[in-house]
C-alpha cells in the first residue's frame, strides 16, 4: 500500500464517523394555507380558474421551489384543485382532496394527525381558510374578503409544537 492509501481511508473514515455522530435535524411542522386562485364566470357552481387565476396558481407553485412539499389538499371543486395542481405537479404527487364541508377543527385535526413535520399546503375558500388556520394555530385570524385571492397564512410549529402564524401576499 502506498502511504496516501491509508491517509484517504483515513481522511474518509473521519468524515463518515463526523456524519454518522451528527443528530438529524427534524423537518419543521409547516402549513401553508391560501385562497384558491381567480374564477372565471364560467359556471357558477363550479368555475375554472380565470387566466389571472392559472397565473396566480403557478406563481404559488413557484414559491414553493426549493422547498421539500410533504402533501397539497384541496377541497373537490376545480377551482381549488387548479390552484392546487402545478404545486403538486411540480412535487410529483396527487392533490388530496378534502370535504369543503368538514368542521375547521376536525380537518385540522386530521391533518395535525397525518402530518407531525412536513410542509403541507391546503387550498381552500375565503370562509374556509381563515378558520382552518385558527384551528391550527388556536388563535385568532381575520376574515378573508370574498375579493381577496393573494393572502398566504402559514401555521407552523417549533421544537416544542407551539404555533406560530405569519402571513404574506403571493
Amino acid at each position: 500500500m502506498t502511504p496516501i492509501k491509508p491517509l484517504a481511508l483515513s481522511l474518509l473514515l473521519c468524515v463518515l464517523a463526523a456524519c454518522a455522530s451528527r443528530p438529524a435535524t427534524p423537518v419543521p411542522l409547516e402549513f401553508v394555507l391560501v385562497r384558491h386562485a381567480e374564477k372565471s364566470d364560467d359556471d357558477p357552481r363550479d368555475p375554472n380558474l380565470s387566466d389571472a387565476g392559472r397565473a396566480r396558481a403557478q406563481r404559488l407553485a413557484e414559491s414553493f421551489a426549493g422547498s421539500e412539499v410533504f402533501a397539497v389538499y384541496a377541497t373537490g371543486y376545480k377551482r381549488t384543485r387548479d390552484t392546487a395542481a402545478p404545486t403538486a405537479s411540480a412535487h410529483a404527487m396527487a392533490v388530496t382532496v378534502y370535504d369543503a364541508k368538514l368542521p375547521a377543527a376536525e380537518f385540522a385535526a386530521q391533518l395535525r394527525r397525518r402530518h407531525p413535520l412536513g410542509k403541507v399546503l391546503v387550498v381552500g375558500h375565503s370562509n374556509t381558510v381563515p378558520e382552518i388556520a385558527a384551528a391550527l394555530c388556536g388563535c385568532a385570524v381575520a376574515p378573508m374578503a370574498d375579493t381577496e385571492f393573494d393572502r398566504r397564512i402559514v401555521v407552523d410549529f417549533d421544537v416544542q409544537g407551539r404555533p406560530h402564524l405569519s402571513e404574506t401576499r403571493y
